[in-house]
Parts: C-alpha cells; structure tokens; sequence
C-alpha cells in the first residue's frame, strides 16, 4: 500500500524544475549599420570649411518641410548648438501646442566667430496636419521651393502666396531657390502619420523631383522612441528597431534608406555632447554633399 501510494502520489521522487523563460531578442545589431561616431571630427571640419564652388551663390539653402511637431525648429537649433559648441535656443519651439509654432518663412543664418557667416541657410516652414485650417498649404511650400516666397512671408493656411502679393518674388535667382530638400519627422510617429499627411508630404516629394531638388529625411527624437538609445545615444546605429523604423519610413515616402538620418535633438540638455553631435554632423554633411552636386549639376 505504502509503494502504491508513493507511486500515486509522486512521493519519493526529485519534482522537476519550471522551465526558464526564453530569453528576450537582442535588441542590437552586430555591427552599427552607419558609422558616425568615427567620423566626427572629420564632418565637424568639412562642414566649418564648406563653401559653394557655384559663384552664384553665397549660401546653400536648406528647406526643412514635415507635420506638426516634428522637430523641424529643434534640428536647426540643434545644428545652431554643435556649430556654436554652446546650447542654442533662437528658432522658437512649443512642446504642447499640438499647432505648428512657426507662423512665418524663416531663413536662419549661422554666424562664426569672427563676424562672417557658414555657408548653409536652414529655412523653417509651417508644418502639415490633418486640419487643413491650421496648417501650411502644400502651394506655398512649391512655392518656397522655387524662390518665391520672402523671408519673413506669414503662412496663410486658407490662402497661398499668390504672385500679386507686394512681397513676392517674381523672378527669383538661384541663391532665392532651396538647393536641399529635408523631411523632418519623429521617430516614434512613422506608423501614426495619416494618410492625408503622407500625400501632403508625397507631393511637396513629386514637386521638387520634378525640380531636380535633392531629398533626405532626418527621423528625430530616437531617445524618446527607444529605451535603448535613450540609455546610450552613442549605439544609436546599432539598434534593430531603429533600423526597422528607418525601413518603413522608406516604403512610406520612397526616399532611400541610405537619405534617411536618425538624430536625438538637443531638448533638456544645458552641455553640448559629442555622441549627440555626431549624428547631427553625419546629417549635415550629406545635406551639404547633395546640395552641392545640386548647385554642380546647375
């Protein structure tokens, strides 16, 4: 009886453990898929040095275009801070608007040191978004692609510029017209952006092809998309879901992954940090190496 018992029972025998649980995935790569960390200080210089070879034009003009809070005045500020090596503030932001906080075509000029001025212009434009009373007409950003709109023009989202208005530029030159064309949206909104923003954004895209305009993208704010580019902004390059979202964004509004640059822009930070910087620099170089063979070609 008492063998039976056991037997019924399982007395007498060692119970087996509780399977481990699967391990989560890695979240890294093996290797970072884009180097900008060793490259750094050779960007730094190039884009300190950099002048127009076209002597038509003094400044290579940078048209940052995307919805509604997508870091377009933080990456200028963000540019501003690496090239000043100090934290800038002047293209004024708004964390909790939900409205695009730039009202007016506003062209931003770095200065140097010694008085003069770097060779790159960053012009900041009213964002996109579903509410068509409150946003950018797609019109007016043609427009400001081909050099007609004066800076300092205030958007009139029901009204696009039109050539009867006393300011507007009739017969721009080349240094009037955007060399380089930029979309600016956050990391972690990729898969949110509406249709109607996406065919916003796809047709100011058509509209400078049809220019000849180069395109990139900048996805921003990684840090707040990834825990683990929050944690070390340094392996932002070697995360799989960064990478994936680098991926969709391409399918999205077909600009090629290697036109698509991943950046953390300065926010809470009162120091400059070299780590955030080079992802900056690594965009900004490419900017400035397609406008250039932009202004080359013309």
């Amino acid at each position: 009886m008492g063998k039976l018992w056991t037997k019924l029972t399982g007395g007498g025998e060692e119970s087996k453990p509780a399977p481990a649980p699967p391990s989560p995935p890695n979240p890294y790569l093996c290797q970072p898929w884009r180097n900008v960390t060793e490259n750094y200080q050779k960007n730094l210089g190039f884009v300190k040095s950099y002048q127009p070879r076209n002597k038509d034009v003094k400044h290579l003009r940078i048209l940052l275009y995307g919805p509604v809070g997508s870091g377009k005045s933080s990456f200028f500020n963000s540019v501003d801070t690496v090239l000043k090596g100090r934290v800038s503030g002047r293209a004024a932001t708004d964390a909790i608007s939900g409205s695009s906080h730039t009202k007016k075509y506003t062209a931003y000029k770095i200065r140097k040191d010694r008085g003069s001025f770097y060779s790159v212009i960053f012009n900041d434009i009213m964002g996109f978004e579903e509410n068509t009373k409150t946003e950018v007409d797609v019109e007016d950003v043609k427009l400001a692609m081909r050099g007609h709109m004066p800076n300092g023009y205030k958007f009139n989202p029901v009204a696009h510029l039109q050539d009867t208005d006393k300011d507007y530029i009739s017969c721009p030159t080349l240094k009037d017209r955007v060399h380089v064309l930029v979309c600016v949206i956050p990391t972690d909104s990729v898969s949110l952006i509406s249709e109607e923003v996406v065919k916003k954004l796809r047709e100011v895209r058509l509209a400078a092809t049809e220019l000849g305009i180069p395109q990139l993208a900048i996805l921003t704010k990684v840090d707040k998309a990834c825990p683990q580019a929050k944690e070390n902004i340094k392996e932002t390059y070697r995360i799989k879901y960064l990478e994936e979202q680098v991926d969709r964004f391409s399918l999205l509004l077909g600009i090629p992954p290697n036109c698509i640059f991943l950046v953390k822009n300065y926010s809470s930070e009162i120091e400059t940090n070299d780590d955030i910087n080079a992802l900056i620099l690594s965009a900004l170089k490419q900017m400035i190496t397609f406008g250039e063979d932009f202004l080359d070609d013309l």
